[in-house]
């Protein structure tokens, strides 16, 4: 064997070039100019359901109609483009016998020049079909970020922190009855509402209170500073948990605790709702209460502080 066995071939051969004639290249379909078109048409419809999709969701159309033109939109894009990969694109694979290459420095620019051209020759001979389905994957790429725009909805900004309840609003149990001495026997509980708010979001929101009357008629004084806070036994609280917002509409009359069915807070009534058993983190907001002029409950003012869980922007705790 002599020396000159592992030198690598010299013999040049010409480096392939990809031209839009290149037979390599050529559409997989008999007729490409049809099925072009029909690629084309797909695109055209998915751009207008994904459009139709955006406008559906921003006016909060009907289910069905959310899930038909983003169905159909994207159905339609992925099945243009699967037909536009089997009809419209080179079969392979190729097989191009050469011998060893050992090219100059510009021969092999020129090769590295080739298969990039390569790479994007089919997409230039379908402009047309790669604008459309650039549309249609930007229009989708725009309607994908709507939950962000609006489902978020306006900034909470100091709803959060203050319900309906004024000075002087009457108390109104479901079906808009005010509520009087004799409403509540002892140990009894009910769900009062401010007055004009029963079936707003608001009302079944934050404004939600639960009412208690306590055996005895005195005033029960939960926590110092709350002297006039619960007149003849009647206290209230609100019923959204501290934990996690759930409703604390169970009482256990013995123990004078209400309890949370979700995940089993307990508050004592007579302490200012503080919490003796489960994972909430502080006591349940107390609404003071007085009797009006015509002998019916009333608040005596708002809450003093934020009803239901903590949030990064509570300025009460």
């Amino acid at each position: 064997m002599s020396e000159h066995d592992h030198e690598p071939s010299r013999t040049r051969v010409p480096m392939p070039i990809a031209t839009l004639d290149d037979p390599h290249l050529g559409d997989a379909a008999k007729h490409p100019q049809r099925i072009e078109a029909i690629v084309a048409a797909l695109f055209l419809v998915a751009i207008v359901l994904i459009a139709g999709f955006g406008v559906a969701y921003w006016q909060n159309w009907n289910p069905w109609e959310l899930g038909g033109t983003l169905g159909g939109g994207l159905f339609l894009l992925g099945f243009g483009l699967t037909a536009w990969g089997k009809y419209l694109m080179p079969q392979g694979p190729f097989v191009e016998e050469r011998h060893t290459l050992a090219g100059t420095p510009d021969e092999r620019s020129s090769m590295a020049a080739a298969l990039v051209e390569r790479s994007t020759v089919v997409v230039k001979r379908r402009q047309l079909l790669f604008g459309l389905f650039s549309v249609g994957a930007g229009i989708f790429g725009l309607v994908a970020l709507f939950p962000l725009i609006r489902s978020l909805g306006p900034l909470p900004g100091k709803s959060l922190d203050v319900t309906d309840w004024r000075a002087d609003t009457l108390l109104v149990d479901s079906n808009n009855r005010p509520i009087r001495r004799d409403t509540l026997v002892a140990g009894g509980i009910m769900t009062v509402f401010p007055r004009g708010h029963i079936n707003d979001d608001a009302g079944q929101a934050i404004d939600v209170t639960v009412l208690i009357r306590l055996p005895g008629d005195q005033d029960i004084v939960t926590k110092p500073g709350r002297e006039d806070w619960a007149p003849n036994g009647y206290v209230a609280y609100s019923k959204l948990c501290t934990h996690l917002g759930c409703p604390v509409g169970l009482y256990e009359q013995e123990l004078e605790l209400l309890v949370c069915p979700c995940h089993q807070s307990m508050f004592n009534v007579r302490n200012g709702a503080y919490p003796q058993f489960g994972p909430a983190p502080r006591p349940l907001p107390q609404l003071p209460l007085k009797w009006n002029d015509e002998g019916f409950l009333v608040a005596r003012a708002g809450y003093d502080q934020a009803v239901g869980p903590g949030f990064t922007e509570r300025t009460t705790t």
